[in-house]
């Protein structure tokens, strides 16, 4: 079984009818994502790709059954976007929305404590299960189904990961794109948990980056819980110290921020490190003893 998706799911997307969601719902249908409908207040009651709109959430979840959620909503209303979901009792929440105002999103994050919920993102490409369910913008061919789970800040590293992964034997079992601001409802090492605990992933990419200290948390809860192998990766070694890279939370503020100090933490705590996601699928088979 994977983790936060699978083939089950019933997924709404909130900002449905908007050229974003509108292109990447075609795609997740197309990969085979049970798509129950979509949000677009104002225009419920109609259909788009073939699938109800709904006025609001709670409304997909009364007549659709929705249980998962993700986001394509415009970063001044998708804290709203987010709040309404976990108020509706929507499970798994994915934001894939970027640059949402850091103060929405310390709102957000104690808001959402009330609701037996979990967000992911927001600025994530989100989560796929491997040949059941893409909620998020990933290219999903490049997901080859295996028992290799990610945990990523970085989108692009993550598709990334999945290719090396797969070129070396292996393939995924879920991917989860955590995001990379500096306020996340899913933590490197809470998503990590996800994965040690699931019964069909036998070992673990943690890709992380510059800035901030959820690789080292994670890194410690690994070394004293850990139960399967890790291999890890962190980017931005060549940074200037101050400068953000990529993400509005990858700026080095201090030495523990630095990838050098992180690669440090990591290979003190039994984690694999790589010095090139290149490297990555390799190790991996290397550590488990798989052959391509």
């Amino acid at each position: 079984m994977s983790v936060l998706v699978n083939k089950n799911s019933k997924v709404i997307v909130q900002g449905f009818t908007g050229s974003e969601g509108t292109f990447h719902a075609e795609q997740m249908i197309a990969y085979g994502t049970n798509v129950v409908g979509g949000v677009t207040p104002g225009k419920g009651g109609s259909t788009h790709l073939n699938k109800p709109v709904f006025n609001s959430v709670q409304e997909a979840v009364d007549k659709a059954g929705a249980n998962v959620s993700i986001i394509f909503v415009p970063p001044a209303f998708a804290a709203d976007a987010i709040m309404e979901a976990a108020n509706a009792g929507i499970g798994v929440i994915v934001c894939i929305t970027e640059g949402i105002p850091v103060n929405d999103m310390v709102k957000v994050k104690e808001y959402i404590k009330a609701f037996n919920c979990r967000l992911i993102g927001p600025n994530c490409p989100g989560v796929i299960s491997a040949d059941e369910a893409k909620v998020g913008i990933m290219p999903g061919f490049v997901f080859k189904k295996g028992r290799i789970g990610i945990v990523s800040k970085s989108g692009t590293l993550t598709y990334e990961a999945a290719d090396q992964v797969a070129k070396a034997g292996l393939g995924i079992s879920t991917a989860i794109g955590i995001g990379g601001d500096p306020i996340i409802g899913t933590t490197t090492k809470e998503a990590v948990e996800l994965l040690m605990n699931d019964p069909d992933t036998d070992g673990i990419v943690m890709i992380g980056e510059i800035g901030g200290n959820l690789e080292a948390i994670a890194a410690r809860w690994i070394k004293e819980n850990g139960n399967k192998p890790v291999v890890g990766f962190i980017a931005g070694e060549t940074a200037p110290k101050g400068r953000t890279m990529g993400h509005a939370g990858a700026i080095v503020g201090g030495h523990d921020d630095t990838a050098e100090a992180k690669k440090r933490i990591l290979k003190d705590c039994g984690i694999h490190v790589v010095d090139s996601p290149a490297q990555i699928g390799n190790k991996m088979a290397e550590i488990i003893g798989v052959t391509a």
